[in-house]
């Protein structure tokens, strides 16, 4: 099972956006909701180079994400927003020796303190965004997660709430379970789609993308 992070195992997507809108009020530049949208699921750097031309802020894409995770790690570190079901099923997933790996563009110093909340060996490999030269929507990520878990791609299963996402995961050869959440996923080869993970341990998870 290959993980994402940001709205699928917890939903710290409106901790970003506020962080965002902060940022605009901060250096008189401009914002709203369709561009943070336009974010989800992308490399940080990316975003930062976004942000820096359609927030018209005169910070480099280094300044702007660095500013950025400041402000989400302040915020998650009083309180994670776990996901409806995502942390049951994670813990019936090792609980049943399945092999989990967390694939996110957020990177280490964001991702630290949602680890602490988890037992140390719930993540068998975590890949962030900080450990990759491309990020998602290239298969680089899920490609090296497998293969941190000595596993084919083909033989993984990965769970995305963002187009972004699922177009890496499939890429790489995973199946991809979607669970929408802020933005839209679209139909394709290789994705199952359900509504929520509240209610799902490994053997109906088994049942849904194999049926």
């Amino acid at each position: 099972m290959l993980w994402d992070m940001d709205g699928t195992l917890v939903d710290t997507e409106p901790y970003w956006i506020a962080t965002e809108y902060a940022m605009a009020e901060k250096y008189g530049g401009t914002w709203s909701q369709q561009h943070a949208l336009n974010l989800v699921g992308n490399a940080l750097l990316e975003s930062g180079d976004y942000i820096r031309v359609h927030m018209g802020i005169d910070r480099t894409p280094q300044q702007i994400v660095d500013e950025l995770l400041d402000g989400v790690v302040a915020r998650v570190e009083e309180h994670v927003p776990w996901r409806p079901g995502a942390r049951e099923l994670l813990t019936d997933l090792v609980v049943n020796e399945v092999p989990c790996a967390l694939v996110t563009m957020s990177w280490q110093r964001f991702v630290a303190p949602i680890l602490a909340q988890l037992p140390t060996d719930t993540f068998a490999s975590v890949v962030t965004g900080d450990r990759v030269e491309l990020g998602k929507p290239h298969p680089e990520p899920y490609l090296t997660a497998a293969a941190e878990l000595g596993l084919a791609a083909e033989d993984c299963l990965a769970i995305e709430d963002s187009n972004t996402g699922a177009t890496s995961a499939v890429a790489a050869g995973c199946t991809v379970l979607c669970v929408p959440n802020h933005v839209p996923i679209l139909e394709g080869e290789r994705r199952v789609f359900a509504d929520t993970l509240d209610g799902l341990d490994t053997a109906a998870l088994a049942r849904l993308v194999t049926s």
